[in-house]
């Protein structure tokens, strides 16, 4: 009887972001990627959101190592945060390492990381685990599909992917090599990436984007462009500097992860830019308009990103005049629509010509669309199904797939954070579930509160209003020395405000003497007295609900 296989997700399934996982072999735990999820807009606040690592904490001396699949943010993006708790092996493919060891580093964690880089179709064994990896196409370099060769079987997770036929660097994804993995020793089970699986047909490749634009520098010859997109999108960067090369413009990177990125692609011999057309940002000034690209960060709207601060003004190295033409060369993320759309705007009021992928072909999504899941299905054919990375409704969509093509529909379990599978000689079983809440991070502090947040979001949407009850204690009783006293922010201003003021002062002192002729002589259930009272005043009112703060001063002090 062959030992079991845990499987725990950590985050990744229901959100788009925080994807990590664990496999669990004798005793000992491996995990697939450790990424972040970027804050919605009701995340007043919050910069990053990370996997709940409770588990992981809890569990520490059986981790042994994280299998990074490819390099985007919401992949390995947490990794720094996981370290500074405990010591780990980051395996993946050499761009990958290094683009999680630029992260690593600034957060001076590098000690606590062993580095195992790994070649395509390379199979290693640490510990308990046998890893083998297939190159798969993404929208950044060098990813893979790992397969776990277990006690029970291959568990193949095909991390994010796409069937690009004509990729930039001509690597493809590898499904002969799956389609042998399949026959010879069988998919017990597959954890498959659900980005698109509700949008049908192909994806587009990502060399037809290259000739949009190649059309855009043709259209805007005498412009400055101003192309923005993430900065791990190695092959996508490549394309922009073709063309402006083509059309005899100079490149200049905008952005710290940019640069970090474009130095560190090109070091690795990923991506060629000539020298001779490569400038700094800040040695730009004697370039004309028509003969420079300036590549850039901050597709997505990050507040502080390059693009962003252009939107705003606050670039210290470029400013946005009406000779310029901004091209996002991306789609915004589930979440950053009003983000993208702040700064589109910011640019458009600048006098800039504003492309995105809204009115032309200037990105192509880096995730198999529905028919390219059916091909991995129909190469892989696994015992059992997991839909993983995505929103609920694009797992639901992708188990639709899975059934379609073969797969029993009693053998596709859909999870969610925190769920847990066992496989054992008889199948796939739930297990128990574990901590997988949201972890926002402030600037450097980790951990926030919910509360915290739903504080700061009736703070932003109703203001805040407080009472000033000055006490003094008597003879075994209490007083009021003065008439309270309210101040608001947010609330309500102007002759109006006063009015509503001046009554709800009022009414507390009216229920504050009341409670004292009771008997009451607590301060903290005189505090609580004031702020009911209040309360319900300002929402009567104004059906509003601000946050009500009691103040009591002790005037016997």
């Amino acid at each position: 009887m062959a030992s079991p296989v845990k499987v725990v997700f950590l985050g990744g399934l229901g959100e788009i972001g925080r994807n990590c996982a664990a496999i669990e072999v004798e005793d000992k735990i491996m995990l697939i990627d450790c990424g972040l999820m970027f804050p919605d807009s009701d995340m007043a606040g919050v910069d990053l959101v990370l996997p709940d690592f409770s588990y992981l904490r809890e569990n520490a001396h059986r981790v042994i190592g994280v299998v990074a699949t490819h390099g985007h943010e919401d992949h390995i993006g947490a990794l720094s945060f996981l370290l500074a708790e405990m010591p780990l092996k980051v395996i993946g493919s050499a761009l990958t390492i290094g683009l999680a060891r630029n992260r690593i580093e600034e957060r001076g964690l590098l000690s606590q990381a062993e580095f195992v880089e790994v070649a395509d179709n390379e199979r290693i064994k640490i510990g308990p685990f046998s890893l083998e990896f297939f190159p798969v196409t993404h929208s950044v370099p060098n990813g893979y599909a790992t397969a776990f060769h277990t006690p029970q079987g291959v568990i193949l997770h095909s991390g994010d992917f796409k069937l690009d036929m004509t990729p930039v660097d001509g690597r493809l994804t590898d499904l002969a090599g799956l389609g042998h993995l399949a026959r010879d020793e069988g998919i017990r089970l597959l954890l498959c990436d659900s980005t698109n699986a509700e949008e049908s047909g192909f994806s587009s490749s990502e060399t037809s984007i290259g000739k949009s634009i190649r059309t855009l520098f043709h259209e805007h010859a005498d412009r400055r462009l101003i192309v923005a997109c993430f900065a791990s999108h190695i092959h996508r960067v490549q394309q922009i500097a073709d063309a402006a090369i083509e059309a005899g413009r100079t490149v200049a990177t905008l952005g710290r992860s940019m640069n970090k990125n474009v130095g560190l692609a090109r070091d690795m011999g990923l991506l060629h830019i000539p020298d001779s057309k490569l400038r700094k940002i800040e040695d730009i000034e004697d370039i004309a308009d028509e003969e420079l690209c300036v590549i850039s960060t901050g597709s997505q709207g990050e507040p502080m990103s390059a693009l962003a601060r252009m939107a705003t003004g606050d670039s210290k190295w470029l400013t946005v005049k009406s000779n310029d033409t901004v091209v996002l060369s991306s789609h915004p993320i589930p979440g950053n629509e009003s983000s993208v759309s702040r700064v589109i705007d910011g640019l458009l009021q600048r006098g800039a010509e504003v492309v995105h992928s809204g009115i032309a072909d200037v990105h192509a999504t880096g995730h198999a669309k529905a028919d390219e899941l059916k091909i991995m299905h129909s190469i892989t054919q696994p015992e059992w199904f997991v839909p993983v990375h995505g929103e609920f409704r694009h797992m639901s969509a992708h188990a639709r797939i899975g059934e379609e093509m073969g797969v029993d529909a009693d053998k596709i379990l859909l999870c969610r954070d925190g769920d847990s599978l066992i496989l054992d000689d008889n199948g796939l079983q739930r297990g128990d579930s574990v901590p997988s809440e949201y972890i926002y991070v402030d600037g450097h502090v980790g951990d926030l509160a919910q509360s915290v947040l739903t504080d700061r979001r009736i703070l932003g949407q109703d203001g805040f209003v407080s009472v000033i009850l000055t006490l003094e204690d008597i003879d075994g009783g209490v007083q009021m020395v003065s008439p309270p006293t309210i101040v608001c922010r947010g609330w309500v201003d102007g002759e109006e405000g006063d009015k509503l003021r001046s009554k709800g002062a009022v009414e507390v002192a009216d229920a504050v003497a009341a409670a004292i002729d009771k008997g009451v002589t607590e301060h903290d259930e005189l505090s609580r007295v004031a702020r009911r009272t209040l309360g319900r005043f300002v929402n009567h009112t104004t059906r509003l609900r601000p946050m009500v703060v009691p103040v009591v001063v002790d005037a016997s002090e």
